[in-house]
């Protein structure tokens, strides 16, 4: 099965919904549907938006949500249908921890040692190959963030004040932790998302300080 496939069987059995009714909903024909529920058609950008709403879901919980990686991912999707946009699937690795550095050798490296191996989700329009995908375990950071959360993060995206991400901090002993950032002149301070835990001010220039990654987006596991 292709790695771009859609859950459309899966959603419709969890709706209780027959193609037909899929169909209407859409607006969309039964025999088109049939073909992208058995994966003997490709979809495109309107389509998959307009099954997005009526299965009232976002674009990415279309897909297979935790796939092994294979060697033949076709990372560039060819549409079949006219659209004026072209769309891009980027597989990311999910991981326990936070990589200290981020690239696709050490991401996969971090996933084995945290018990994610070939473990991946896929990402739209994203093109950062260092970009990985952070399991929240716990529920340490909700109500923001909870657990069975996935954070995607992006190490070449540039964090502005007031962003979320994953950073490195501490003089004597380094720590990992996502974090917001506000930077001022003088210091860096940082933050737990959800506010339950005193500031942390960085001075700047003096205190050991690094951004890993900016978080893009954070993807819901709905169970």
């Amino acid at each position: 099965m292709s790695s771009t496939a859609l859950r459309v069987k899966e959603l419709l059995r969890e709706k209780g919904w027959t193609t037909k009714i899929l169909a209407e909903k859409t607006g969309m024909s039964e025999s088109y549907l049939t073909h992208i529920k058995n994966g003997t058609r490709r979809w495109n950008e309107d389509s998959l938006k307009k099954l997005a709403n009526a299965f009232e879901v976002s674009p990415i919980d279309l897909f297979a949500e935790r796939r092994k990686r294979t060697d033949n991912i076709d990372s560039n999707i060819s549409m079949p249908e006219k659209s004026d946009i072209e769309l891009k699937v980027q597989i990311v690795p999910v991981v326990g921890e936070i990589p200290s550095n981020p690239s696709p050798y050490n991401n996969q490296l971090m996933q084995t040692t945290t018990g994610y191996k070939d473990v991946f989700i896929p990402t739209l329009n994203t093109t950062d190959a260092s970009m990985f995908a952070l399991s929240m375990d716990n529920n340490l950071l909700a109500p923001t963030f909870v657990k069975g959360d996935l954070l995607i993060i992006s190490p070449e995206a540039w964090a502005r004040s007031g962003d979320v991400a994953a950073v490195e901090y501490g003089n004597e002993t380094s720590l990992k932790a996502v974090m917001q950032v506000t930077f001022s002149d003088d210091f860096i301070v940082l933050e737990s998302p959800n506010r339950k835990q005193a500031p942390i001010a960085l001075v700047r220039g003096k205190d050991h300080f690094r951004i890993i990654g900016k978080v893009v987006q954070r993807i819901q596991r709905y169970v």
